[in-house]
């Protein structure tokens, strides 16, 4: 288990009213189709347990998670809502995802299989979704062995066949081409489903929709939507905003990184901050050490970016390389000192950072920045 660095002045504050507020958005946005919060990844860097009970309480139906360990982790934190684990787990990981009732994705003929023997094996009853590859090629069965697979699974008294899914791989794009192959995705689905309710076989519950489709799709908007991304306050591409602002709601970012400045110098021009040595103050500045790295999240490419931080309100940028536990901000002449605030992601007076602005700076995306604040920043809940 990581260390967390309570003793240590620098934290990421979540804000449970926030991620509440996302998930009654995005339910009205998807009208009777229910909300899947998915908190895999520590809830995408927010913390798993905060960040589902704060789903559930806006509105979410249910959850989802990559790995067993990340059900379990919820079901310790007192969870009782359905969780969905979002891929085939190895054969030796079903009894204890069944133990904690979890509901099981298969993606294959062997999977299909391996859920039998455990369900048998357990006895009782067991929910299990299967996964539908219609187009992505990441996971999931073929069109071609839908069928089989099916039969096997409905054929078992010890499992409750609830759900058929798949996953679209470019919803959030306005490309031509990609926007015609989310369509095709969903008419893919859409026949698979028709295929099997002509013979009485097709679950009950379908999902096809992500933030981006649950938002730029209606047709995606099936029996259950898998919200990710939107449920931490970002859109998966600005244009998808229009759906939650035709209804007179937006989304509300659930992190800010903050920490205090735990050192103070003052430098003449010339000196050069931090490994590398690599940018010369142009005039005598104060720098000043902040308690947070790239091994808390704050990737090293953020300097030659031309990151900043918030001290006083203002924007301050970086006076070198990011180290693995601490950055150094040149705040010229203002005379900062050991203790005050620094915010790193979110607002601070009139001024504010926030993930997206970080992601551009870093050639990444919103998903990655989130997810990669560390494990031993300490999640506070607000509100």
């Amino acid at each position: 288990m990581s260390a967390s660095g309570a003793h240590r002045p620098a934290w990421a504050e979540i804000s449970r009213g926030a991620i509440a507020h996302n998930s009654a958005a995005l339910t009205a946005v998807l009208g009777a189709t229910q909300l899947c919060a998915v908190v895999k990844a520590n809830g995408y860097g927010h913390g798993a347990p905060l960040a589902a009970h704060a789903a559930l309480a806006g509105g979410a139906t249910s959850l989802a998670v990559a790995i067993v360990d990340e059900g379990i982790e919820l079901r310790e934190a007192g969870v009782s809502a359905p969780i969905l684990l979002l891929a085939e787990v190895s054969a030796d990981a079903i009894p204890d995802a069944l133990r904690h009732s979890l509901t099981l994705t298969v993606g294959s003929r062997e999977g299909a299989r391996a859920v039998v023997g455990a369900a048998r094996a357990r006895g009782g009853r067991h929910r299990v979704h299967v996964k539908l590859d219609t187009g992505m090629g990441r996971m999931g069965v073929s069109t071609d062995e839908l069928d089989d697979v099916i039969d096997v699974l409905a054929a078992e008294e010890h499992l409750d066949l609830e759900g058929l899914y798949t996953h679209l791989s470019v919803a959030d794009s306005l490309d031509e081409d990609d926007q015609a192959f989310t369509r095709r995705q969903i008419a893919r689905f859409d026949e698979a489903v028709a295929r099997l309710a002509a013979r009485g076989a097709c679950p009950r519950v379908r999902h096809v929709a992500n933030s981006a489709g649950a938002l730029g799709y209606p047709a995606s908007r099936q029996s259950l939507a898998r919200v990710g991304l939107a449920l931490y306050g970002y859109l998966p591409a600005p244009h998808l905003g229009r759906a939650l602002d035709d209804l007179g709601w937006s989304l509300r970012p659930a992190m800010t990184l903050r920490a205090r400045v735990t050192a103070a110098r003052r430098l003449d021009a010339g000196e050069r901050p931090s490994y590398g040595r690599r940018r010369e103050l142009t005039r005598p500045a104060t720098v000043v050490t902040v308690p947070f790295g790239y091994a808390d999240g704050y990737a090293r490419r953020l300097f030659e970016a031309g990151a900043s931080v918030l001290i006083r309100g203002r924007r301050f940028p970086l006076a070198g390389v990011v180290t693995m536990d601490q950055i150094l901000v040149d705040v010229g002449d203002e005379a900062v000192t050991p203790g005050e605030e620094v915010v790193l992601l979110g607002a601070q007076g009139e001024e504010s950072i926030d993930a997206e602005e970080w992601a551009r700076r870093a050639g990444t995306i919103t998903w990655e920045i989130l997810c990669a604040v560390g494990a031993r920043v300490p999640r506070v809940l607000v509100d």
